[in-house]
């Protein structure tokens, strides 16, 4: 599993996933805000299944 998200990627799939997980406590309250869990995950662990299928990297280094 190479690294294929630059920092910037990264970053924003952070605040993404934890605004999107966020909904499971506040706002709607709703299940569906477990999904922001694939975000967090990807932009933590710095690699993107996605990415890797259609050949994208915004990692600088992978390239």
């Amino acid at each position: 599993m190479k690294a294929n998200e630059g920092t910037a990627d990264r970053i924003f799939r952070v605040i993404i996933g934890l605004a999107i997980l966020s909904t499971v406590v506040v706002g709607p309250q709703s299940m569906w805000g477990l999904v922001g869990l694939v975000p967090l995950l990807t932009g933590l662990v710095g690699f993107c299944p996605l990415y890797k299928v259609f050949g994208f990297s915004t990692c600088p280094l992978a390239k």
